[in-house]
């Protein structure tokens, strides 16, 4: 049986992650000839054309399809035990951690997350990018670092999380509004008028479901994107909005907030990572400082 040579793993998985020859060429810093060359080992190898012509265009096979994943864990097994592990030195460290977040997050945690990080390690930048889905693509492929959220159905199981915070929903108007006084009870807040939060334009979630057995509808008045879309409208008007309370605690300063008057269930704040980085120094101390900064009171 002949030897089977591992530099195709790291062609077939540019090639795969890539879509494009030319691209994949460009990553690996080989001519379009060597790639070429490699190409047609790899499809003689596997037995499969992998990338087939659709248009002007190329398409994974089956094949492609169901290797990626795994090739691309290879890979990155391999290179995790080739790297020398070397003693972490956070005044020495000079590197970028991106974090895909929830609006919300840097309102509330950015400041002391941030301090934290320029005293321990002050050549490291956190970069915060907005989190559109729930998709942990962005975990697997390396774009982003580190990810914090409710982990649903939608995050693939691979992929490693640990509690921050517990948080529940909170009832918010503008000073002065109806709901400021009183008592409050399901009928009452029903009979208001809602904003609906939601990133997919959805006018029901959790607080709809958890008044369903009480026979209950709110009266959804507009639908936002965003906490703090809602938090600025019911500032602005006579709505009201229903948001996280820890997630939104800056956000809500000089507005009114109440409890609900039914039972929500509460729900988890975590942060998530792909495995690959679980040995990571750096990525370790990261982690550590998230739990005490966020997860500490």
């Amino acid at each position: 049986m002949s030897t089977p040579d591992f530099n195709l793993l790291l062609t077939l998985d540019a090639v795969l992650a890539e879509g494009s020859v030319a691209r994949a060429a460009q990553r690996l810093r080989l001519s379009p000839s060597a790639m070429s060359r490699a190409l047609a080992r790899l499809r003689e190898t596997t037995g499969d054309p992998l990338l087939v012509r659709a248009g002007r265009g190329l398409v994974p096979t089956p094949r492609a399809l169901e290797l990626r994943a795994q090739v691309s864990q290879l890979v990155q097994d391999a290179q995790a035990v080739l790297r020398p592990t070397e003693k972490l030195d956070l005044q020495q460290l000079n590197r970028t951690f991106n974090l895909r977040t929830r609006e919300g997050f840097v309102d509330n945690f950015g400041a002391a997350l941030i301090a934290r990080t320029r005293s321990e390690a002050p050549g490291v930048r956190l970069c915060f990018l907005q989190k559109p889905d729930k998709q942990s693509t962005a975990l697997r492929d390396g774009s982003i670092d580190l990810e914090t959220g409710v982990a649903g159905t939608n995050t693939s199981p691979e992929i490693r999380t640990r509690a921050l915070f517990s948080d529940r929903f909170v009832g918010v108007v503008r000073p002065g509004h109806g709901f400021c006084k009183g008592k409050m009870s399901a009928a009452r807040y029903a009979g208001g008028q809602h904003i609906c939060v939601s990133r997919r334009g959805l006018d029901t979630g959790p607080i709809d479901e958890a008044m369903r057995p009480l026979e209950l509808e709110r009266d959804i008045v507009t639908i936002v994107g965003s906490f703090s879309a809602a938090l600025a409208l019911a500032k602005a008007s006579d709505l009201i909005a229903t948001v996280p309370e820890r997630y939104t605690t800056s956000l809500r300063h000089d507005l009114h907030s109440f409890a609900l008057p039914f039972a929500v269930p509460p729900f988890t704040i975590s942060m998530m990572w792909h495995p690959r980085q679980d040995a990571d120094p750096a990525h370790r101390w990261l982690r550590g400082l998230m739990v005490e900064v966020c997860g500490g009171g």
